[in-house]
C-alpha cells in the first residue's frame, strides 16, 4: 500500500456504530477515497459491498475490512459486469443498499486536441455513465421502500474548468447535473441525494502526474487525504432523516 493510500483503520468493525445494521455499495472501492470510504463505513457498523474492476486488489482490500465487507469486482459502465454485480450485492443484502457511494472514476490531463476521442469517451462512462447506470439499478426499490442515499464524489472540477481537463471536467460537470436532477426529483420521497466535491487529493490517481513537478499544481504533501472525504461523506450520511446534506465542498486549508 502507497503511503498516500487510506490504511484500513484499526480493529475494523470491532465495535458499533454510526451504521449499525446498514448496507453500502462503494464503486472505486480498491484504492484511494472509495478505499477510505468503505474502510469508514465498516468502521461505523455497515455492510459494504466493495466494487471495482481490479479483482485481486478489491479481494485483499475487502479482506482486510473484515466480515462485514465483500469484494464485486465489476466495470460498472458495462451493463453484464453492472447487472453481476447488482444481482450480488441484492442477493448478499437481501435488497437494495441503503447508501450508494457512486466514486469510481477516471483523470487525466491533456489539451483537447490531444485528447483521444476513445479517452474522452471512457471517461465519460466510467464519470458519468457508471454512476447513472448504478444509480438506476438501486433507485426504483429505494424509492418503493421511502429511504436511501445516494452519494456523488464530485470534485472542484464539476463546478470549475481548468486548462487540461477537457476529458474530466465534461463528465463531472454531468455528474453535478445528475446529481440535480435526483435531488429535484426525490424530494419528499425519503430518498435522499448528497454531492461532495473535494479539491486536490492525495490519491494514487497521481501517480503518473506527478504534480510535485508541474507549475501550478497543488503539490501532494498540501493536498486533502482520502480519509478526510471519508469523512465528509459519513457525515452526509448520518445525519438525522429530517437534514438532508446537499451538498459539501472541501478545499485543503
Amino acid at each position: 500500500m502507497s503511503s498516500h493510500e487510506a490504511p484500513a483503520t484499526d480493529a475494523v468493525g470491532a465495535r458499533g456504530g454510526a451504521l449499525d445494521g446498514r448496507t453500502a455499495l462503494v464503486t472505486g472501492a480498491s484504492r484511494g477515497i472509495g478505499l477510505a470510504i468503505a474502510s469508514a463505513f465498516v468502521r461505523e457498523g455497515a455492510r459494504v459491498a466493495m466494487v471495482a474492476r481490479s479483482a485481486e486488489l478489491l479481494e485483499a482490500r475487502a479482506a482486510e475490512l473484515g466480515a462485514r465487507a465483500i469484494a464485486v469486482s465489476a466495470d460498472v459502465s458495462t451493463r453484464d459486469d453492472l447487472a453481476r454485480m447488482a444481482a450480488h450485492a441484492v442477493q448478499h443484502f437481501g435488497g437494495a443498499p441503503d447508501i450508494i457511494v457512486n466514486n469510481a472514476g477516471s483523470f487525466t490531463i491533456a489539451a483537447i486536441e490531444s485528447i483521444d476521442p476513445d479517452v474522452f469517451i471512457r471517461s465519460l462512462e466510467t464519470n458519468l455513465v457508471g454512476p447513472f447506470l448504478v444509480t438506476r439499478m438501486f433507485l426504483p426499490e429505494m424509492r418503493a421502500r421511502g429511504s436511501g442515499h445516494i452519494v456523488s464524489i464530485g470534485s472542484v472540477a464539476d463546478r470549475s474548468a481548468f486548462a487540461g481537463n477537457g476529458a474530466y471536467s465534461p463528465p463531472k460537470f454531468g455528474l453535478r447535473a445528475l446529481h440535480e436532477v435526483l435531488r429535484a426529483e426525490l424530494r419528499g420521497s425519503g430518498v435522499r441525494t448528497s454531492l461532495i466535491s473535494p479539491g486536490p487529493t492525495d490519491t494514487p490517481l497521481w501517480d503518473a502526474l506527478d504534480p510535485d513537478s508541474r507549475p501550478g499544481f497543488t503539490p501532494r504533501r498540501q493536498m486533502l487525504r482520502a480519509g478526510d472525504v471519508a469523512e465528509a461523506v459519513l457525515f452526509a450520511v448520518t445525519r438525522p432523516e429530517r437534514v438532508a446534506v446537499d451538498e459539501l465542498r472541501l478545499s485543503p486549508a
